[in-house]
C-alpha cells in the first residue's frame, strides 16, 4: 500500500538538523536562503573563529588523503583527537567540534542559524561518516515489518544526510526464491523531507522566499512524480538498477533513468549537479527498489564518499526489507495453518451449547500445539476434545493437526473414549519417538444426561452446576499420548441440565507464577464467583463466562498457548424422546408408521404425520431387509424433529438415481427430497440412518 506524502515533526537527537518530517514536498529557496543541514567541523582541527571559512566540497586538499576508489575508505587521521564528543546512543551522532563552533554573536555554526548563506559544513572525516552509517543502520535494523524499515531509512537520512528522500519498491515484492512474472513495476512507497518552518531546536524559522516561476515545480514534488513506474527491459532505469551501485543524478545513466522513474515533469524537481544520488536497493537475489536522495541547490553537493554511504544505507535497507517480506510470508503461513488446524465454527448439536477461545503464547508466534474440537456423534451425542502438543512451533501445530484429524476419524467410528485415546497414542508413536501430547476426550449423551470421560495426562475438567457450585471432576489422569504401552480408563458421570463443563489446556492454569493445582483452584473459584452473579436458577451466559475465565490471567501468566472449550448441557427431556425396538419382520414398517403417528399426536405435530410416515417406512424397510437383529427406532423432539433408525449392518446406504425399470432404489431419494437433512453413521455394532424435519 502506498503511503501518500504527509508532514510530521519529530525532535531530533543532539547533532541532528531540522526535525524529521514524512512528506514529499521539497522547496527550493533562492540562493540566499537559510541552510537546512547542520554545519560540521573537524574535531581534530583548530576551533573556528571570526572570519574562518570551513572547507567544503573538495576544498580539503592538504587536510585529508584522497579517496583511492569507490570501494576503499580514507585512511585514519594521524592527529590526536582528545576532545571528540561521544555520539548519542542509537541516534544521529553529534557533529565534531560542536562545542567550539560559535560565531562572535553567539550563534551556532553547527545548526547554521544566523550564518551567512552558502557556508554549511559537510561530514568531512571518515569517522563522521562511519558514526552516521552506524547509527543509521541500527535505526533501520530496529524495524520488523516493511513500513518500519522504510520509515527507519527515511528518518535516519533526513535531515543529516539529505534534505529529502524518495523510496520506490517493487510491486508486488518478490518473496524468497520466487521468480516474479510480468513486467517489473516500482511503486513510490514513502517520501520524507525537511520541514520548511522549523529548525533543530523546534523553533520557527523565517519562511523560505517564494520560489521563482521556473522553480515552482520544486515546491510540489508529490504532485509531479508518478506513483507507479514500469521498468522497461533494456531501458536506462533498468541499466542503473542492474548496476546496483549508487550514481549521481548528473551521471549520463542517471539523467536518462530519472525521467522514467519520476515520470513526465518529475525530472525538473531534481537539483542540478551532484545534489542527488540514485541508489538501487538490492536484496539477496534481485533488485527490489530504488532510493533517491536529494539536497537543495544551496547546500553543498554530495561527495564521492557519500556514494559509499548511500550504498551502505541501500544495502542494509534492502536486506531488511527482504527479511520483513519473508517474515510476513511466514506469519501468513502460520496464521493460515492455525486457522485450518482449529475448527472455524463449532457445530450446534442437539441438547448442548458450545463456546470456545484460543489465545497464542505470543503475537509473534501465533502457532501452537493446543487444539479443541466438538464432533457430532450418532444418537444426538457429541464428542468434546481438548489437547495440547508439547511446544508452540510450526512442528507442534503440524502434529496437532494430525492428531486432531485422527481423533475426528476415530470419533466417526463411535469408539469408546478410552479406545480413542489408545489409538491416538499409537498414532503419536508412529509420528516419532518424541511426539508427546496430552488429551481429554469426553462424550455427552443429551438423552441420558450422562458424560463419559477419558484422560491422557491432561488437567481435569471443571463442572459448574446450576446452583453455582464449581466442581473439579475426578478423572483418572492417565499417561500422556506418545508414551506407549499404557491403558486408559474412562469414567461415566452425571451431566445435569443447566450445568457447564469447562475443558482447557494447561496454559490457562499454569505459569511461572503459580503451579497447575493452584491455577485450577483459582479457576474453580472464579467460575463459582461468576455463577453467583446470575443467581442460583440461571446459569451465566456462555460467551461471557469464557471471557471471565480469561480475565483471570495476569500480565505474567501468558507462558503457553490457551485453548478453552465450554459446553452448556441443556439435555433432552424424557418427554421429548420416543424409543422402540422392532423385530426384523415384514410387519415392522407398518408398526413403525403407527408408533410414529401416535408420538406425533402426543406432541401436537400432526402436520408432519404424512411426511414422517413415508420416510420412516422407507428407512425401516431398508433396515429390515438386511438386518438379522432387532431394529431400533427413536424420535427426538427439539427445535427440529429427528428420526433415527439403527440396525446391525455396517454397510452405509448410498444415494443413487434409480432407472425407470427398477422396482426399488427410490427410498433414499425421497428422504433426500423431503427431509431437512439426513445422514448415516457407522457404529461398532452396525449403523444409524437419521433424518430431520423442520417443525411447523
Amino acid at each position: 500500500m502506498t503511503e501518500h506524502p504527509t508532514s510530521s515533526y519529530e525532535r531530533p537527537q543532539p547533532g541532528a538538523d531540522p526535525a524529521e518530517a514524512r512528506g514529499a514536498l521539497l522547496r527550493t529557496p533562492k540562493p540566499n536562503g537559510t541552510s537546512a543541514l547542520p554545519a560540521q567541523a573537524r574535531a581534530d582541527g583548530p576551533p573556528s573563529g571570526p572570519g574562518t571559512t570551513a572547507p567544503c566540497g573538495k576544498g580539503n586538499k592538504g587536510k585529508e588523503p584522497p579517496v583511492n576508489g569507490p570501494e576503499h575508505s580514507q585512511p585514519a587521521s594521524t592527529e590526536t583527537d582528545n576532545h571528540r564528543p561521544r555520539p548519542a546512543p542509537e541516534a544521529i551522532p553529534p557533529q565534531p567540534g560542536a562545542e567550539e563552533e560559535k560565531t562572535p554573536g553567539g550563534q551556532e555554526r553547527r545548526t547554521g542559524r544566523g550564518l551567512p548563506p552558502g557556508r554549511p559544513m559537510p561530514m568531512r572525516r571518515d569517522g563522521d561518516r562511519l558514526r552516521f552509517v552506524g547509527a543509521a543502520t541500527r535505526r533501520i535494523a530496529r524495524g520488523i515489518d516493511l513500513d518500519e524499515i522504510v520509515m527507519g531509512l527515511c528518518r535516519a537520512t533526513v535531515p543529516t544526510f539529505s534534505d529529502a528522500i524518495l523510496v520506490y519498491l517493487r510491486d508486488p515484492l518478490p518473496v524468497g526464491d520466487e521468480r516474479p512474472t510480468g513486467p517489473v513495476v516500482l511503486r513510490l512507497r514513502r517520501t520524507d523531507r525537511i520541514p520548511d518552518e522549523r529548525d533543530t531546536e523546534g523553533l520557527l524559522l523565517p519562511p523560505f522566499p517564494e520560489p521563482e516561476p521556473e522553480q515552482s515545480a520544486l515546491s510540489e514534488l508529490s504532485s509531479l512524480t508518478t506513483e507507479l513506474c514500469e521498468v522497461r527491459p533494456g531501458g536506462a532505469l533498468n541499466e542503473v538498477l542492474r548496476g546496483v551501485r549508487p550514481v549521481f543524478a548528473d551521471a549520463p545513466a542517471a539523467r536518462a533513468a530519472l525521467p522514467e522513474l519520476l515520470g513526465e515533469g518529475g525530472e525538473a524537481v531534481v537539483p542540478g549537479g551532484q545534489h542527488a544520488i540514485l541508489a538501487p536497493l538490492r536484496g539477496r537475489r534481485r533488485v527490489i527498489g530504488a532510493a533517491l536522495f536529494l539536497r537543495r541547490p544551496e547546500r553543498l553537493a554530495f561527495e564521492a564518499d557519500d556514494l559509499l554511504v548511500a550504498a551502505q544505507l541501500a544495502t542494509h535497507s534492502a536486506l531488511g526489507i527482504d527479511k520483513a517480506v519473508l517474515y510476513g510470508r511466514e506469519a501468513y503461513i502460520a496464521d493460515e495453518l492455525q486457522r485450518t488446524m482449529l475448527p472455524e465454527t463449532l457445530p450446534r448439536p442437539t441438547g448442548v451449547r458450545l463456546a470456545s477461545r484460543y489465545l497464542p503464547a505470543a503475537e509473534t508466534a501465533r502457532v501452537g500445539g493446543d487444539w479443541y474440537d466438538a464432533i457430532p456423534l450418532p444418537g444426538s451425542r457429541v464428542a468434546l476434545v481438548v489437547g495440547d502438543v508439547m511446544g508452540h512451533s510450526m512442528t507442534s501445530a503440524a502434529i496437532m493437526g494430525q492428531l486432531r484429524t485422527t481423533a475426528q476419524t476415530l470419533a466417526g467410528l463411535d469408539l469408546p473414549p478410552q479406545e480413542v485415546l489408545h489409538h491416538l497414542d499409537e498414532q503419536a508413536q508412529r509420528l516419532g519417538t518424541d511426539r508427546m501430547a496430552t488429551c481429554l476426550y469426553a462424550v455427552y449423551d443429551p438423552v441420558t444426561h450422562r458424560i463419559t470421560i477419558a484422560n491422557a495426562g491432561h488437567p481435569p475438567p471443571v463442572l459448574l452446576h446450576l446452583g453455582g457450585r464449581a466442581e473439579v471432576l475426578r478423572v483418572p489422569p492417565g499417561a500422556p499420548i506418545g508414551v506407549g504401552g499404557v491403558d486408559f480408563e474412562a469414567v461415566e458421570l452425571d451431566a445435569p441440565a443447566g450445568a457447564t463443563l469447562l475443558l482447557y489446556t494447561d496454559g490457562l492454569v499454569e505459569s511461572r507464577l503459580r503451579d497447575v493445582w493452584t491455577g485450577i483452584e483459582q479457576l474453580r473459584e472464579r467460575l463459582a464467583a461468576t455463577a453467583q452473579l446470575t443467581g442460583p436458577d440461571h446459569p451465566p451466559p456462555l460467551e461471557a463466562l469464557c471471557d471471565e475465565v480469561l480475565d483471570m490471567l495476569g500480565p505474567g501468566d501468558r507462558d503457553d498457548d490457551i485453548a478453552l472449550l465450554a459446553a452448556r448441557f441443556d439435555g433432552i427431556a424424557p418427554s421429548d424422546v420416543a424409543y422402540w425396538t422392532l423385530d426384523p419382520e415384514e410387519t415392522a414398517p407398518g408398526q413403525a408408521r403407527r408408533l410414529a403417528r401416535r408420538a406425533l399426536a402426543r406432541w401436537d405435530l400432526e402436520e408432519l404425520t404424512d411426511s414422517v410416515e413415508l420416510l420412516v417406512s422407507e428407512v425401516v424397510t431398508n433396515a429390515v431387509r438386511y438386518a438379522s437383529r432387532p431394529v431400533t427406532l427413536r424420535l427426538l423432539r427439539t427445535d427440529v424433529l429427528r428420526c433415527e433408525v439403527g440396525d446391525d449392518v455396517p454397510q452405509l446406504p448410498r444415494l443413487r438415481q434409480a432407472r425407470a425399470t427398477d422396482e426399488g432404489g427410490r427410498g433414499l431419494y425421497l428422504v433426500n427430497r423431503l427431509a431437512r437433512r439426513w445422514g448415516a453413521t457407522r457404529l461398532s455394532t452396525g449403523k444409524v440412518v437419521w433424518f430431520e424435519l423442520n417443525r411447523a
